[in-house]
């Protein structure tokens, strides 16, 4: 979520069920970031920053890591649906 807020494009590592998940979002769906697909090895992290700072497929991912971002922090600010939403449960807390 950081990453997304700050328009930081991601490296993903997933170990466990759900990181796998949302490591497939982030670089088939949302396409912000790359996916080390043959694990942590020297030449494998080499070649993901190389395309992500020299390439322009990594160009790409940068745009629409920003474009993501701005989506983000419009969703945040208030009148969004995300600070509706907390905004609506803290309501709620507060009126138990």
């Amino acid at each position: 979520m950081e990453s997304i807020c700050e328009g930081v494009p991601m490296i993903c590592t997933p170990g466990y069920i759900e990181q796998m998940l949302i490591a497939r979002n982030v670089s088939d769906v949302w396409k912000v970031g790359l996916q080390l697909e043959h694990g942590i090895e020297r030449g494998e992290v080499e070649r993901t920053i190389r395309i992500l700072m020299v390439e322009k497929e990594g160009e790409e991912i940068k745009e629409r890591s920003l474009k993501l971002m701005e989506k983000a922090n419009r969703c945040l600010k208030e009148g969004g649906s995300s600070y509706q939403s907390l905004d609506g449960l803290a309501k709620h807390i507060l009126s138990l």
